[in-house]
């Protein structure tokens, strides 16, 4: 069986990331092992990062939330002297296969979305504390975070010079946090990205790179003063938190994948996954008390880790699978009542949790690069936060009447509160505004059927799914639906898909995840950027790369 990129860690297993707490701050400190990159052939220098890195740096930002609610203010410094951090690993660029540099800029964004949204979604503010040369993806990082304090110093500044130095764009947002998040001026932007050294001292802050310039003398001692600031001015509560363990995952030689609330089963020769999520088996707790007392085995907790896990294995691990079937089975009834329990008590640290959670799993989904379809056939239980799963796909088809010698309790979709705004798009809209925005008065309309389960010809009449098909006719279609998407050139699919799937309005998160992805991906293609004499290859040779002048 090939290498499994794992993207299970936890705190006793960091090579690069330390993070010291101290109260309501936290220090989480970049010191990356040169000498632990994923794969073999570069080394990590300069605090330099790669897939492996990030990985590490994916399970802080959740353990953060999850296992240190009291934590208030995040300070992202480095561990290196005279170096914050110098970008993805140019080598590990160099060398890596196509699909591998996109799905890697693919989690990084993800993941600095993640942090970038914790004050918001958690009341924990980030801090960049700039000391050294901030490059390219080291920048991203700190453009990431909430707030950017920089020394002032002959040798600290921050830079984006992915285009003159390696023909290539910054990969996580870069460009597009510099314009919309801190409203550079487009000319002095496109200065800054011209310019390999970068900018530093009082010009940066002028410039609007970032938010403080201090002297070194006094440079600690400020960001420590306005740590406990920001610290004093939270409304955030203290909390205990709880044990983020590890999940029970099995891999098989064919690839299937098995948790305990989640089922992969991969067919490599269709070139698709399927994934089965199972509804609860107990009841939903009685009260937050309970809910907390069960940790990380709580239902809608433990089954958001599970899918994550499992989007981002077959991510990476499964790139052939360009379809995914997305299952569930279970009593939506008792899904229902798991939800509610968190929507009634929104105001708890722990129930605010686990529905961003749930809102950043959902997110992970609309922006995967597979073909997506969800099958709610009897004994499912689309119901709630899951129904959500029928609005992320491309098409859903839905079993209508009885099946011969099915004897599950027939298909219904049931609506909760939690489809109207509590887990968004990028797009900021909720998934049925999305759905349906031509006839936003449809959304409204739909909201008298809250908590009804509605069987084939109601789901259909709503407009909640694609199509419904009785037993005649079940089988054969959704194998020819099937086949067909299996047949189709996997760069249309993924070009289609994400230009459909998108509606509305754009946003921050929108342009970084459909412009930038479009571009990154082109470019990666470039000889200019990846071919034998293009700059990822020749960099550090001396020579510049050798490129084809022709506009396109």
């Amino acid at each position: 069986m090939a290498r499994v990129i794992d993207f299970q860690t936890d705190p006793s297993k960091y090579r690069h990331w330390k993070v010291e707490y101290d109260g309501p701050v936290a220090r989480l400190i970049m010191d990356v092992d040169e000498n632990g990159g994923l794969f073999e052939g570069y080394q990590l220098k300069l605090n330099s990062y790669d897939l492996g890195v990030d990985i590490e740096l994916n399970d802080v930002v959740q353990r953060m939330r999850f296992e240190h609610p009291e934590v208030k203010v995040v300070v992202m410094m480095s561990g290196k002297e005279k170096v914050f951090c110098a970008g993805a690993n140019i080598r590990m660029l160099g060398g890596a296969a196509h699909s591998h540099k996109v799905n890697f800029c693919k989690f990084t964004n993800e993941t600095r979305n993640a942090f970038e949204a914790a004050e918001a979604d958690s009341g924990q503010k980030y801090i960049a504390a700039v000391k050294g040369a901030c490059a390219g993806g080291g920048y991203e990082l700190a453009l990431a975070c909430n707030h950017i304090m920089l020394t002032d110093d002959s040798q600290s500044s921050v830079a984006l010079p992915e285009v003159p130095l390696l023909a290539v764009l910054p990969g996580t947002g870069g460009l597009t946090r510099v314009t919309d998040k801190r409203k550079v001026r487009r000319d002095l932007a496109d200065i800054f990205c011209s310019t390999e050294e970068g900018v530093r001292g009082k010009r940066a802050r002028d410039w609007r790179l970032v938010d403080e310039v201090i002297p070194n003398s006094t440079f600690d001692e400020a960001v420590a003063a306005r740590a406990q600031e920001f610290a004093a001015a939270s409304a955030k509560g203290d909390a205990q938190g709880i044990t983020l363990g590890p999940l029970d995952r099995t891999i098989a030689e064919d690839g299937s994948v098995s948790y305990s609330l989640v089922e992969v089963a991969v067919d490599r020769a269709a070139r698709r996954a399927v994934i089965t999520l199972k509804g609860p088996e107990e009841e939903a707790p009685a009260d937050m008390e309970s809910f907390q007392a069960q940790g990380d085995q709580a239902y809608l907790l433990k089954l958001a880790r599970e899918f994550e896990d499992a989007i981002l294995h077959l991510r990476l691990n499964e790139m052939e699978c360009g379809l995914w079937v997305i299952r569930t089975q279970g009593d939506p009834e008792a899904l229902l009542a798991h939800e509610a329990l968190l929507a009634d008590n929104a105001g708890h640290w722990l129930a605010n949790e686990v529905r961003q959670y749930w809102k950043r799993t959902l997110k992970r989904v609309d922006v995967t690069s597979r073909s997506l379809v969800a099958l709610v056939e009897h004994g499912s239980c689309f119901a709630g936060v899951l129904a959500e799963l029928l609005w992320a796909v491309d098409r859903s088809y839905m079993m209508e009447g009885e099946f011969e010698g099915d004897n599950r309790p027939i298909a219904t979709v049931t609506l909760s509160p939690d489809n109207f705004g509590t887990y968004p798009m990028g797009n900021a809209l909720s998934r049925l505004q999305t759905r349906f925005l031509a006839t936003p008065e449809t959304v409204e309309a739909l909201k008298a059927g809250i908590g009804e389960p509605l069987e084939a010809e109601e789901a259909d009449a709503a407009g909640l799914v694609t199509m419904i098909l009785d037993d005649i006719d079940w089988e054969d279609e959704i194998r020819i639906f099937m086949e067909e998407r299996a047949s189709f050139s996997p760069d249309a699919m993924t070009g289609m898909e994400a230009n459909l799937r998108f509606a509305g309005p754009e946003t921050m998160e929108t342009r970084i995840f459909d412009r930038l992805t479009a571009w990154q991906n082109w470019i990666f293609n470039r000889p200019n950027a990846v071919g034998a004499d293009g700059a990822l290859q020749r960099y550090g040779t001396g020579l510049r790369g050798d490129y084809a002048m022709e506009r396109v």
